[in-house]
């Protein structure tokens, strides 16, 4: 099979499309034919560094969306021609080739109404946004969200999931991007290149701070995110938990939250597992349902990912780019 191979760590804007041998599932997972495949900034962090699980060469990419070729023992609830999604195992090999490997548990299945690109661009910033929305915080307890990024994939899909449940959504993006997050639904766009997002929060808000932060971007991010909630308030951070000592004791009540998708495949519990199929599962049927975006703005062959992802190390990509292979 064709696959877009990773010699060594850190070479990952070198990687090229060479022929390897295609895998067999074993026991508890099937064999997926890759139509499409999200690129994501895991991709290049994770490839940087290496990770002591891989051989060499590797195949990377985490969101594969595409049609099952076969199962392997103890698999009855998927079989060959089954469209299906998922999130994938970072310590394996991925979805950057025409054939990949997927635990069953964590499958979702693609309404016949959802592309195949549309669908690849949902895993990792989709179902990361939806554990930080839905999985970590009161919503019922919640009315007004500040969520960082709101022109990137997680804080694209942070920002319709938070819209959708009736919240009042404020949202930091470069001035460019300004009516793209407030199509997504922000009531409030603040660009961060321009205005001082503190004050500008504060303002919003009466002086009283938002409910949530979700945060994205970095541990300083995330730590001026304690100074922006109200009391009682939560963040919930993706890019580094912020610094607790810079909120004095007894002052806010607030609560900390953690989202780090990836750790379900290392956690060993199969429930984790399981909701990465649950995820899939409802975003999939807000995407077919015309409830959500995809966020899908660029669509490569295979050959360009490394291209790609140089941009993506960037930080000035919209949306999400997903890449068709067939």
């Amino acid at each position: 099979m064709k696959a877009l191979l990773l010699q060594e760590k850190g070479k990952w804007n070198e990687m090229k499309v060479s022929e390897i041998s295609a895998p067999e599932p074993a026991a508890g997972e099937v064999l997926v034919e890759v139509h499409a495949a999200g690129l994501n900034p895991v991709d290049y962090k994770t490839a940087t560094g290496g990770n002591p699980n891989w051989t060499y060469p590797h195949v990377l990419g985490l969101d594969v969306a595409g049609v099952i070729t076969a199962v392997g023992e103890s698999v009855d609830q998927w079989k060959p021609g089954d469209r299906v999604l998922y999130h994938g195992d970072l310590t394996r090999t991925g979805g950057f080739a025409e054939f990949a490997l997927a635990k069953a548990s964590t499958l979702s299945r693609i309404p016949d109404s959802v592309d195949f690109t549309d669908a690849a661009a949902l895993p990792t910033a989709g179902y990361t946004a939806y554990q930080a929305v839905h999985g970590k915080l009161p919503l019922t307890q919640l009315n007004t969200l500040l969520i960082h990024g709101g022109a990137g994939g997680v804080g694209g899909f942070a920002v319709q999931l938070a819209k959708l449940a009736g919240k009042r959504v404020i949202s930091t993006a470069s001035g460019h991007n300004r009516e793209y997050v407030k199509s997504l639904g922000a009531d409030h766009v603040i660009d961060y290149r321009e205005a001082d997002v503190a004050a500008e929060v504060l303002r919003l808000t009466d002086g009283r701070g938002v409910d949530a932060v979700i945060d994205s971007i970095s541990r300083q991010s995330a730590t001026q995110g304690l100074e922006l909630i109200a009391f009682f308030g939560h963040v919930v951070h993706i890019a580094g938990a912020p610094d607790y000592t810079s909120v004095k004791p007894f002052t806010k009540a607030f609560s900390v939250h953690e989202v780090a998708l990836g750790a379900a495949h290392q956690s060993g519990d199969p429930e984790a597992l399981r909701q990465l199929s649950v995820i899939g599962d409802e975003m999939l049927a807000l995407l077919a349902a015309g409830k959500l975006s995809s966020l899908l703005e660029e669509v490569i062959p295979l050959d360009q990912v490394p291209a790609a992802l140089v941009r993506l190390s960037e930080r000035h990509i919209r949306g999400k780019i997903v890449a068709k292979l067939k």
